[in-house]
């Protein structure tokens, strides 16, 4: 019989988040039917999307174990024309990302981190960001990597874009939001959305 670790709730020392983001990391890396999982959240994703007047959603390339959003946006892209999708950039560290339109068959380049982006494609502003997170607390705020990339881009951005935060039920945690924190519209995760 296996047991789900117990996941402190991080004080706000640097490391303390940190300590907290390689077991969840961990955590996730091991989640036990994973498809099944995934398959949850990209129907619980489809269906926040299809009430949501959105044009342009920004999302992520997956790394470490990510919920992986690119069929579902794929899916979401060829149900209505006229709707695009974009991925980051980081353009230097410490700025807020940039969004590079997204198409199943758009070329990649090896961008900053080692992580692909667009090659050569426009640049858009997002209506609505697909943000992954390493873990979440039950008031919508995420814990992510700690680069701040994505509370620094919802801050610049002049029209708010509509944050879905993607996380793992076992990654939901206590978390005391910092000053910067930005808190999620949405988060989606295998049980549904809230």
């Amino acid at each position: 019989m296996s047991s789900t670790p117990a996941i402190p709730s991080p004080d706000t020392a640097d490391g303390d988040r940190r300590a907290l983001r390689s077991r969840l990391l961990a955590l996730r890396a091991g989640l036990a039917s994973r498809a099944e999982a995934d398959a949850r959240i990209a129907a619980a994703l489809a269906e926040l999307l299809a009430g949501l007047a959105v044009r342009c959603l920004g999302f992520y390339w997956p790394i470490q174990q990510e919920f992986d959003a690119r069929d579902a946006v794929a899916r979401w892209l060829a149900a209505v024309p006229g709707r695009q999708a974009a991925l980051p950039a980081v353009s230097r560290p410490g700025a807020p990302l940039d969004f590079h339109l997204w198409a199943p068959d758009t070329p990649m380049a090896t961008g900053h981190y080692g992580i692909p982006v667009p090659d050569g494609t426009e640049a858009v502003t997002p209506d609505a960001l697909v943000i992954p997170c390493v873990g979440f607390s039950p008031d919508k705020f995420r814990l992510g990597y700690g680069g701040g990339f994505y509370d620094r881009t919802l801050a610049a951005m002049p029209q708010r874009p509509v944050a879905i935060g993607i996380g793992y039920e076992s990654c939901r945690i206590a978390l005391l939001a910092q000053p910067h924190d930005i808190a999620m519209d949405w988060i989606v995760t295998e049980t549904g959305t809230f």
